[in-house]
């Protein structure tokens, strides 16, 4: 899997094994162990060191976490979105104007909201288990919960729609 990620400004690329034991940053290999994955938190062994990543909350290409205390805020762009943008397209966002869609392909492990409840933009609704980790996906938009369209253990695909918010006004 390939990925590009921004980190204040920095652009890295990386790349994961299938089994997640290994990575390319910009050329450089670097080897972890998952020690321990959680919806709290996430715990990698790289060498002799241990990295603990909390406050985990994806919202679109954006992720929010704190690795060892420090929150940081990274972009993150996939093998298709790059290819998008390279050939001079844009891939836009994942989610338009009260629609919430899928960041990443998963499965759906918890709806933390029903249809007709009143909503707020950024209030977390779904749980989504993506590459061994628990994202919890946001509201796009203030309103009210229209259609849910996916249920609990599914498995979804990248960019499918998972809800549909009625906008206030």
């Amino acid at each position: 899997m390939k990925f590009e990620s921004t980190l204040s400004g920095k652009s890295y690329q990386i790349e994961l094994d299938e089994k997640l034991t290994q990575a390319t940053v910009n050329q450089s290999e670097i080897e972890f162990n998952i020690v321990e994955n959680n919806p709290e938190k996430l715990i990698l062994r790289i060498g002799t060191k241990l990295y603990k990543a909390d406050n985990i909350s994806v919202n679109g290409d954006e992720v929010q976490f704190s690795v060892n205390g420090s929150f940081l805020t990274v972009q993150v762009k996939d093998e298709d979105e790059l290819l998008l943008e390279k050939l001079g397209f844009s891939s836009g966002s994942t989610s338009s104007a009260g629609t919430l869609a899928a960041p990443m392909p998963g499965k759906i492990l918890e709806i933390l909201v029903s249809e007709n409840e009143e909503v707020k933009a950024g209030q977390p609704v779904m749980i989504l288990e993506a590459m061994k980790m628990e994202n919890e996906l946001k509201a796009p938009a203030d309103g009210t919960v229209d259609k849910i369209l996916a249920s609990k253990n599914d498995n979804v695909e990248k960019k499918q729609p998972l809800l549909e918010i009625k906008p206030r006004g």
